[in-house]
This record gives C-alpha cells, sequence and structure tokens, in this order.
C-alpha cells in the first residue's frame, strides 16, 4: 500500500464545499471519482482543512492510498486528466509516509480574504471577493485585529453549529492591508473554528466603517457571545492558502 500526498487548487464557487453531500457536488467526490478512473480502485480522501461552499484553496493538501506502484507524477498527470473540467487542479503529488494525516499533522494553517473596496461593482473578481462600497479605514481595522493575536476564547467568532471541542484558539498572525482597491486579511493558526475567519472579517467590518471603536471589538472578543459579533463574512472572498507541516 502507498500512500500519496497532493496539493490542489480549486475555485469553490461550483462546489457545495470540500465534503462529498448530497445536496450537491463537494471536492472530495470529484476526487475520488477520478482516483477511481485512473486507478481502477476506491479510495477514500481527506484533507487538511475541510471548506464551505463557496471556499476557494490556493493549496490544499489530502492524502489518499492505492496499492499501485506509480510514480507521484503520474498520479498528478492522471487525476488532472480525469477531472476534466472541473475548477480543481492537482498542483503536486508526493508518495509519503503511510502513518502520514494531511488532517492531524498540520501545524499551521493559512488563510486569505480578499475584500474589494470599492465604489464600483465585481466584474472579474465576482465571487471571488467581498464587494464593500463603502470606505473602509484598515488602519482601523489593523489595530483591532491585533488584539485577536495568541490565546483567547473565540466564541464570538464561533458558528452557532461548530463541532470544536473547545472555543478556545491560539491565533499565531493577522494582517490587514490594503492593496489598491483590495484589503487582504491574512491569519495563521494551527487549526481554526467554523467560520471563524469570516465571523473576524465581518466584525472588523464595522470597525472599518467606523460604527465600532477598538474598545467595541475588544468587548465583543471578551463577551464570547457570537451575537455580540459582525456578520459572518460571504465565503466567495475566503481562500485556503497553505498547509505547513513538520
Amino acid at each position: 500500500m502507498k500512500r500519496f500526498r497532493i496539493t490542489i487548487e480549486y475555485d469553490g464557487t461550483f462546489f457545495v464545499g470540500w465534503q462529498r453531500q448530497e445536496n450537491g457536488l463537494g471536492v472530495q467526490e470529484v476526487l475520488e471519482d477520478a482516483i477511481e478512473k485512473l486507478s481502477g480502485q476506491r479510495a477514500h480522501i481527506q484533507c487538511a482543512g475541510r471548506t464551505d461552499a463557496g471556499v476557494h484553496a490556493l493549496a490544499q493538501v489530502a492524502h489518499f492510498d492505492l496499492t499501485l506502484d506509480w510514480t507521484p507524477e503520474k498520479i498528478r498527470g492522471g487525476l488532472n486528466h480525469h477531472i476534466g473540467s472541473h475548477q480543481i487542479s492537482i498542483l503536486a503529488a508526493k508518495e509519503v509516509n503511510c502513518n502520514f494525516n494531511a488532517r492531524f499533522d498540520a501545524i499551521q494553517r493559512s488563510y486569505l480574504y480578499l475584500i474589494t473596496n470599492r465604489r464600483a461593482p465585481l466584474a472579474l473578481k465576482k465571487g471571488r471577493s467581498w464587494w464593500i462600497p463603502v470606505e473602509l479605514d484598515v488602519f482601523k481595522m489593523e489595530k483591532a485585529a491585533r488584539s485577536l493575536i495568541g490565546k483567547h476564547d473565540f466564541s464570538t467568532f464561533r458558528a452557532s453549529y461548530c463541532q470544536a471541542r473547545s472555543s478556545i484558539k491560539t491565533l499565531d498572525h493577522i494582517d490587514v492591508k490594503r492593496n489598491g482597491d483590495d484589503i487582504e486579511i491574512t491569519l495563521m493558526a494551527r487549526s481554526f473554528l467554523h467560520h471563524q475567519v469570516r465571523n473576524i472579517v465581518g466584525t472588523l467590518r464595522l470597525v472599518g466603517e467606523g460604527k465600532w471603536t477598538l474598545q467595541d471589538f475588544r468587548i465583543a472578543l471578551k463577551a464570547k457571545d457570537r451575537t455580540k459579533g459582525g456578520q459572518t463574512a460571504p465565503a466567495s472572498g475566503l481562500y485556503l492558502v497553505s498547509v505547513n507541516y513538520n
């Protein structure tokens, strides 16, 4: 038995999320079908972090097992062929130790949330960014974001149906910067709660619009209550950028 690790890029617009589901097409389903077409074997594929409907990935990581003695190059090329017209690309493949687990061995995950902050509506970035026509103060958003770095109870930014055992997480890094019309918010942590990034971004918007002060933001964090936070930002602006391993 061989275990393969693959790095995957996909546009989440066309999928119900990573996981195979009955209500639509998931990224997992496309990949497992492609593996079966390529190898004749039905494999279960496990990813580093399940993404929701509409969320994109620049470098998702997953693993699966095959009994075939194939090279990683054949795996990558064959999967890309059988994926066909779906908006998914296998960027890299490698053989790994059979103890490797894409989810549990990850030591850091990095996300990007993209806001396009301009008066004109989106054309090319529609479905790939959150359009906010009201001018946002990036300096105030960055200052508020810094208060999240470190170990906190992130209940205020946790989805009500999140299945994580604990709401306490350690945020290693967060950065808010403007790049022309775009505002790029990057976050890094070992793991995240369900909707944590999108809820943080939706709350930072209130600060950027001047509706909340820095103190309001800090009070919301300490409240440990989802109803005290801002809206959940749309999935379309969220990207899983990378997953790091030892």
